[in-house]
C-alpha cells in the first residue's frame, strides 16, 4: 500500500545510472502481473544508450509537431508547445527507457501489458525509484524504422514505454476524485 500511495510520475532526474540488477528486479515484478488466460504477452526492451534516447526523444518531437499541425488530439497545442522549447526532452533525461510490447494481438494483450507496467512502476517506487510512462513514444516506436533498430519484431506492439530512474526531486502529491460508484446492489 505504501508504494501504492507514493508512487508518482517523475519528470526530473538525476544523472545516476540504474544498474543491471536493479532493472532485472523490475522486469521480474512485471511479470508478476496477473494474465488472461496465462498468455504472458509481454516481452521488453531497455535502452539505456543516452544517443539512442536523444535520437528517440527528436524523432517523437518531430511526429508531435506533425500531429499539432493536423489536430489529432485535444491535447495537440499543448503537445506542440512542450516539443517547442529548447531544453525539452520526451524522456525529461532519464537514462533508461523500459519498453513493454505486446507479442500478439488478442482482446487482452494490451490490458495485460498494462498490468505488467503498473507492476513495474510500483516495484521502481518500492525501491526509491521515479518512473512515468511516456505516452509521447508509442507512435514512433511502433513504426517500422524503430522496430527494426530496436529488434522489435513487426508483428509485436510497443504498448507501454516508461521511463525509470533516481528522482532528482520528490513530485508533490496529487489529489485523487473518491471513487465513482454507478451501481452498488
Amino acid at each position: 500500500m505504501d508504494a501504492i500511495h507514493q508512487r508518482r510520475s517523475v519528470r526530473n532526474y538525476t544523472q545516476q545510472a540504474i544498474d543491471k540488477a536493479t532493472v532485472n528486479a523490475v522486469l521480474n515484478a512485471a511479470v508478476l502481473a496477473p494474465t488472461a488466460m496465462h498468455q504472458e504477452p509481454w516481452s521488453f526492451v531497455v535502452i539505456q544508450d543516452r544517443g539512442v534516447l536523444d535520437r528517440l526523444s527528436d524523432k517523437c518531437e518531430e511526429q508531435v509537431r506533425e500531429e499539432a499541425k493536423r489536430g489529432d488530439f485535444p491535447s495537440s497545442k499543448h503537445r506542440l508547445h512542450l516539443a517547442g522549447v529548447p531544453e525539452f526532452h520526451v524522456f525529461h533525461k532519464a537514462g533508461t527507457l523500459i519498453i513493454i510490447c505486446g507479442k500478439h494481438t488478442g482482446p487482452f494483450v494490451a490490458a495485460d501489458c498494462w498490468l505488467a507496467a503498473e507492476n513495474l512502476m510500483l516495484a521502481a517506487c518500492a525501491n526509491g525509484l521515479g518512473t512515468c510512462v511516456i505516452g509521447f513514444a508509442v507512435e514512433a516506436l511502433n513504426t517500422a524504422e524503430w522496430k527494426a533498430e530496436l529488434k522489435i519484431p513487426n508483428e509485436m506492439t510497443v504498448i507501454a514505454p516508461i521511463i525509470i530512474g533516481v528522482p532528482a526531486s520528490e513530485p508533490p502529491a496529487t489529489s485523487r476524485k473518491p471513487p465513482e460508484i454507478l451501481l452498488w446492489k
